[in-house]
């Protein structure tokens, strides 16, 4: 190929495409993307054009990042993809010299090739927009810059070890065999050795290269975290409050190579960040709120409010777009320098181009100037969210009349479900002010006051879970009593607080409860619903999934603790007593409350469901556990958005489990596993809320999806009748529905989860799984069966209550028995090492029938954490069998003797892939080895493999109790 215009008429172009001619080069290249390595190789061999447009670099960087995994560059990046690929074997493969060919220019191609080779020696040019201080105080900081504007600070990193130890050179010598992560190219996570990426970065000649951007740089290399600190204009950060697994990623290691850098953007979640560089020379340009930079679209999604930017890379940007920018136009600059700190507001743009090879540290933060926007970008149904973290409502001087109406952004072109905007926004007045700030007054007006945010379903793009949110909130209230009024802003914004205020307020005045003190104003805990703690009392109101859901959810909450009263169960002595219970109901901005005791249909909602009135009688259960289930398959309804279950009960004394699992000594902690394994026990002993004559019609629940969860592929997912006994069917039919959508789950849940497992999964479930059920056929043909279990379905961390006690009262905590009568032996005497037991488990509103392992599994991922000996301890205590009739004619039956079922680690491991929640996602991070597992029965073995000792020697023990009772009559 030529670099130059060709200077004869000769066009090789025309005849060596063929019909493609007609295409740019950019939408070949576009379409070569599409294609595997193999296709590319085979149309490489086409034509000379073709040639050179399926050997381009660019082409082949690509395919490299269509894997996740290590990645160890080898010298260019077609052999690198090819040896990902499994296409070359390095000892075999002769290097071949590049065809050229004459006659074919192309400027789209060329633009590309000097991208790549461009020096940028000339971009040392510092305009002195942005202002150099040395250092300053807490206070000047926060009277003049701190979520004002951006600042360039000089002093702070004097002292760092990291000064002088963070070199290139250095560093590849003490990290050189560490994995870091790579800049994102793709969805796939990319990790080389340090010393591979230094070779990389020697080498390379790429437009766009790779640069290390790894927020878990502390957990690769700890003692990095030790050469630097936090300046101290940077040190009150909100989310300190969280622990480290909690917090949403906020610091990185970053390092890059001349040409690299980061593309315009604003960081997530409307954080502060500061960035000191160590080494190199990194070029800045910054947009304050409000100015979308020149040659950046952004796609604002109506459904969600999410954002998806487009914008050329940093290079593409200063050698394109930039030249081409009036003075007014053009960004505020500065080139950082060794040494120096960048500070960047919250929602300003900014751009980086790494001038040369570059180390640099940098964090998120949010403290009282951001707070309330970080919780208006959290809130769940926030209609322009995404149009506030792209600058485009931020309001100019601070003046709100000369923003943007509300009525500006109904305007016709902006109503499709996805708006595209472009470039500086232009005001009413029509200028682009440089200095634009946020008003959270004016951005509030968006927020969706229809929908639940406490527990609406959040946008993939949020950056931090809900639990930790709730969490979060609730530390700051109490470890920052001196700026309530600011927290009750934000909490408002993000979970509507004050709505779920008026609701208990109502509750605590229709019960006599004592009303709320400050302290208790914020609901308690990291669940879905709202649960606010007031003197003695827990007060829960249902919001979650809806009117429907809530309703059925509370219905199946009375009807177990109906169920536990009336078998004088002992796991009654380990639940909270129930007080109150009813429905709160607004009408004409007034709540009122209705008690309701789980029987029959109450007249608050008798109109919404008239058929059921008619149906049930007022002694049963109406909306209980068998009427969950079955509207659970066909979908809940949520229309009613007046009416709030709720349940009163009383406080648990001590601490959730999750919040002092940390204080827990290794005794404690095996205690729990005991309790825990006597509770379940119990539990899963509970005859079924309902009788087995109740019947199930397989097909007419199946008919009652919901159209889009039924098609004609379901006809074949029907489970036989005559196979399933009644008491199983609805079980059978919510696995068969997991079933069907697996391989798309699994895709959606991605990382950690292995891709090659997730291409494995359907092949390793069974064909038919029913087949995981406690039914066997036996040798004549005839199905047997025990029944299922009531089941928790949630026994996390946040469920489980623990009391400390004196040490001296808990020397010989029993392994088995009733735990109830080792607790009331405990006194509360003074003296001795503080112990924790445990006492309570709660929230049944997910208690349902099935299988037993499906209460293990949270149980052993959640609050043993993986621990096997825990596991070990709990079913010591469990003591009960996984599977009866499997077990029973395991000797008997050869089909099953033959089968992958008789394991229970199998049925477990089956169960975790099924399951409606991500546990693969907390197995993976558990077991980060088995990351590298080719096999899910290797994943099998080592997170369930205690599962078949268990069952192999209980299945032992209680054949040696029946041979001795046997002989003995």
């Amino acid at each position: 190929m030529s670099l130059s215009p060709p200077s004869v008429t000769f066009d090789r172009r025309i005849d060596a495409l063929g019909d493609l001619k007609i295409l740019p080069d950019n939408t070949i290249c576009a379409i070569l993307e599409l294609l595997s390595p193999t296709d590319l190789g085979r149309l490489s061999c086409v034509s000379s054009v073709m040639y050179i447009f399926c050997n381009e670099e660019p082409l082949w960087m690509n395919k490299c990042f269509s894997i996740g995994g290590s990645l160890e560059y080898k010298g260019s990046w077609k052999k690198t993809a090819l040896s990902r690929h499994n296409l070359c074997k390095d000892n075999t493969e002769t290097y071949h010299k590049p065809l050229q060919f004459d006659g074919f220019f192309s400027f789209y191609l060329y633009k590309r090739w000097y991208r790549c080779h461009t020096s940028l020696s000339s971009f040392s040019l510092d305009t002195g927009d942005l202002e150099r201080i040395e250092d300053l105080s807490q206070d000047g900081f926060s009277l003049i810059y701190d979520g004002k504007k951006p600042i360039l600070l000089t002093g702070l990193a004097e002292t760092w070890p990291a000064r002088k130890k963070w070199t290139i050179e250095q560093l590849v010598k003490i990290y050189g065999d560490s994995f870091f992560r790579i800049s994102q190219k793709s969805p796939k996570k990319i990790m080389m050795k340090f010393k591979d990426y230094v070779s990389y970065m020697q080498a390379q000649h790429d437009e766009d290269p790779l640069y290390i951007f790894d927020d878990k740089f502390g957990e690769a290399a700890p003692s990095l975290l030790e050469d630097y600190e936090v300046p101290h204009l940077f040190k009150d950060d909100f989310f300190n409050l969280l622990s480290h697994e909690q917090r949403p990623p906020f610091r990185w290691l970053i390092i890059g190579p001349e040409r690299s850098g980061a593309s315009w953007h604003v960081d997530p979640g409307l954080t502060t960040a500061w960035n000191t560089l160590l080494c190199g020379r990194k070029r800045w340009a910054l947009y304050p709120p409000g100015r979308v930079p020149a040659g950046v679209t952004v796609h604002v999604n109506e459904v969600d409010g999410d954002i998806n930017i487009e914008s050329p890379t940093s290079l593409q940007w200063w050698l394109d777009i930039y030249p081409q920018l009036s003075d007014e136009d053009k960004p505020i600059e500065c080139t950082q320098l060794p040494g120096e700190t960048i500070y960047v507001p919250t929602g300003w743009w900014h751009c980086v181009l790494n001038l040369e090879n570059t180390v640099a540290v940098t964090q998120n933060y949010v403290n009282e100037s951001n707070f309330e926007f970080v919780c208006l970008d959290l809130a769940p149904g926030h209609c322009h969210k995404g149009v506030s973290r792209a600058g485009l409502m931020a309001v100019p001087g601070h003046q709100i009349e000369n923003a943007q109406s509300s009525d500006s952004l109904n305007h016709a072109d902006m109503t499709r479900k996805e708006k595209r905007l472009k470039n500086p926004t232009e005001f009413s007045d029509g200028t682009t002010n440089k200095c634009f700030s946020y008003d959270i007054e004016f951005l509030s007006q968006y927020l969706d006051e229809e929908r639940n945010h406490y527990c609406a379903v959040w946008s993939p793009n949020i950056y931090i879970g809900q639990r930790e949110m709730r969490e979060w909130l609730c530390k700051l209230w109490v470890a920052k009593p001196d700026i309530r009024e600011l927290i009750w802003k934000g909490a408002c914004l993000a979970i509507n607080v004050e709505k779920w205020r008026n609701c208990l307020l109502e509750v605590c005045s229709n019960h006599k409860l004592p009303a709320p003190s400050d302290d208790e104003k914020l609901p308690v805990g990291t669940g879905s619903n709202p649960v606010f703690v007031v003197s003695d009392n827990v007060v829960k109101i249902y919001a979650e999934g809806g009117f429907e859901s809530a309703l059925h959810c509370l219905g199946a909450e009375l009807e177990f603790y109906n169920l536990l009263q009336k078998y004088d169960s002992p796991l009654r002595e380990h639940v909270p007593e129930i007080i109150a219970s009813g429905f709160l109901v607004l009408e004409n901005g007034l709540h009122r409350t209705i008690p309701w005791d789980g029987r029959g249909v109450p007249g608050a909602i008798s109109e919404l469901y008239r058929d059921s009135n008619r149906e049930i009688s007022v002694d049963s259960f109406t909306f209980g556990v068998l009427r969950k289930m079955q509207t659970e398959l066909k979908g809940f309804n949520s229309s009613c958005k007046t009416i709030w279950p709720y349940l009163v009960t009383k406080r648990c004394k001590g601490d959730i489990f999750g919040k002092i699992r940390e204080k827990l000594s290794e005794e404690d902690a095996l205690n729990l596993a005991s309790f825990l394994g006597v509770q379940v026990r119990l539990l899963h002993q509970l005859p079924l809320p309902f009788g087995n004559e109740t019947h199930f019609d397989i097909n007419q629940t199946m008919l009652n999806k919901r159209p889009r969860e039924f098609d004609a592929e379901d006809s074949g997912d029907i489970v036989e009748g005559s196979r399933i006994p009644s008491e199983w069917k609805l079980v059978a039919d919510s696995l068969i529905a997991s079933r069907r959508n697996v391989r798309r789950r699994l895709e959606q849940w991605g990382d950690p989860i292995p891709e090659a497992l997730i291409e494995k999964a359907e092949e390793y479930l069974p064909n038919d799984v029913t087949d995981l059920l406690d039914i066997v056929k036996d040798d004549h043909g005839s199905y047997t069966s025990s029944s299922p279990s009531c089941i928790h379905s949630d026994i996390m961390d946040d469920n489980i209550f623990m009391k400390p006690v004196s040490s001296s009262c808990n020397k010989h905590a029993p392994e088995d028995g009733p735990v109830k009568n080792r607790l009331n032996s405990l006194s509360n005497g003074i003296g001795g090492n503080e112990k924790w037991i445990p006492t309570h488990i709660i929230d049944f509103s997910d208690v349902s029938i099935g299988d037993p392992l499906l209460d293990i599994i949270p149980l052993y991922l959640d609050v043993l954490r993986g621990e096997r000996p825990l596991l070990k301890k709990f079913l010591e205590s469990y003591a009960l069998p996984f599977s009866k009739v499997k077990d029973q004619d395991a000797l008997t039956n050869k089909w099953l003797q033959e089968s992958k079922l008789k394991r229970t680690s199998y049925r477990a491991m089956c169960y975790c892939i099924l399951h409606d929640d991500n546990v693969l996602g907390a197995i993976f991070s558990l077991w980060e080895e088995l990351k590298a597992a080719t096999s899910w029965e290797a994943v099998e073995e080592t997170v369930w493999g205690e599962l078949n000792y268990y069952q192999q020697s209980l299945s032992k023990h209680l054949t040696d109790e029946n041979q001795t009772n046997t002989t003995q009559i």
